[in-house]
């Protein structure tokens, strides 16, 4: 690690901050927020001048994320250019990972498991539930969640009953997304864009995941705010207590993808029940925590390492994030979590200087 290059990263856009590191020192800026407003702009220009102007030189490298719609990109791109200086963007669940490494100075090969709302890959889709290998600089995707449509694009995110759709679609009931969704005017366009595959990328978010299996039970149709889906079936889960997870709730692909539809299917019929959506809250995060323990476990196997960090705004979720730990302690994994910066998206900067640390090309 070249901890003598200073780096500027730029963080991302949702719940963003600015990292700039001097010698072995990360200096982390408060939270700026969601770069969706003049206002959020302006915060995160000035927070950039005020660490450039206690630094006394340039950066060595800006970082920023994959994305390149996103305001931390276009100026870090812009101050690249400007001032000649070296650019690395660095995938957005590289970064979450990387900046658990750097909370734990971690500089061997780790698993990395990050689940989140999403995040651009590197083929260009929507990723957000991934199992990576990563060393520094370098990671590979060992696998990823199966791929869920997308109707209508980003506004599947705001409304979980989309996402049931798209699990409906998947599962080849089709037919039941008009019947179960009367009351969304949008029913027979989502209906008709599922079936015609318009509008409709594929992610392998967990984020979206959570959002399907609230609109499959009735939980949540429409979000009010973000994870307002996820922290709902969290509070029925919690609420309901632990329960076995489900007898062949998932599957593994020949790549590596791993299939929750059989989870999805056994929600279906659940949600014309208080109690019922309350168990089956509890055995949808049960399942979860079985199939991603599996997985990790695949990985750690198929790599030869013993340790894994868990990273991404889905790790909030106690339920998720204790069985997780509590299972794959039992095997024998180290399990590497936040420490000083939560799971999400604002420690995101801090990853993304981590890698231009380690790398090797610069």
């Amino acid at each position: 690690m070249n901890a003598d290059r200073s780096v500027l990263a730029c963080g991302a856009w949702l719940k963003n901050t600015v990292c700039l590191t001097r010698h072995s020192t990360a200096f982390v800026s408060s939270l700026i927020g969601d770069l969706g407003t003049a206002e959020a702009r302006a915060q995160f220009d000035n927070t950039v001048q005020r660490m450039l102007h206690i630094n006394p030189k340039l950066p060595d490298v800006i970082t920023h994320d994959l994305h390149p719609d996103f305001y931390s990109t276009q100026f870090a791109q812009a101050l690249s250019e400007q001032r000649q200086i070296p650019i690395l963007p660095v995938q957005h669940h590289h970064a979450h990972i990387a900046a658990i490494c750097a909370e734990h100075q971690v500089i061997r090969p780790v698993l990395g498991l990050a689940l989140d709302g999403v995040g651009l890959g590197t083929d260009n889709l929507p990723w957000g539930g991934e199992l990576l290998w990563v060393d520094g600089a370098q990671f590979e995707r060992f696998g990823h969640l199966s791929a869920l449509a997308l109707p209508g694009g980003d506004r599947a995110a705001l409304e979980p009953w989309r996402m049931a759709a798209a699990a409906l679609a998947r599962l080849n009931r089709h037919d039941e997304i008009m019947r179960r969704y009367t009351d969304q005017p949008a029913a027979p366009t989502v209906a008709s864009m599922l079936l015609k595959n318009f509008n409709c990328s594929q992610t392998s978010s967990m984020g979206r995941l959570f959002d399907a299996a609230a609109g499959l039970l009735g939980v949540n149709l429409i979000q009010t705010h973000e994870a307002q889906a996820a922290v709902q079936l969290q509070q029925l889960a919690e609420r309901f207590g632990p329960t076995p997870p489900l007898t062949q709730g998932y599957r593994f692909t020949a790549d590596n993808e791993l299939d929750f539809s059989p989870t999805l299917s056994a929600l279906i019929d659940c949600r014309d029940n208080q109690d019922d959506v309350a168990f089956a809250a509890a055995l949808f995060h049960a399942t979860l925590v079985d199939g991603l323990s599996e997985w990790v476990m695949k990985a750690a196997e198929h790599y030869q390492i013993s340790s894994v960090a868990l990273g991404g705004g889905c790790f909030h979720n106690a339920v998720l994030r204790q069985g997780l730990e509590r299972k794959l302690s039992v095997t024998g994994l180290e399990v590497l979590l936040p420490q000083r910066l939560p799971p999400d998206d604002r420690a995101i900067s801090l990853g993304q200087a981590w890698v231009a640390l380690q790398s090797k090309e610069l």
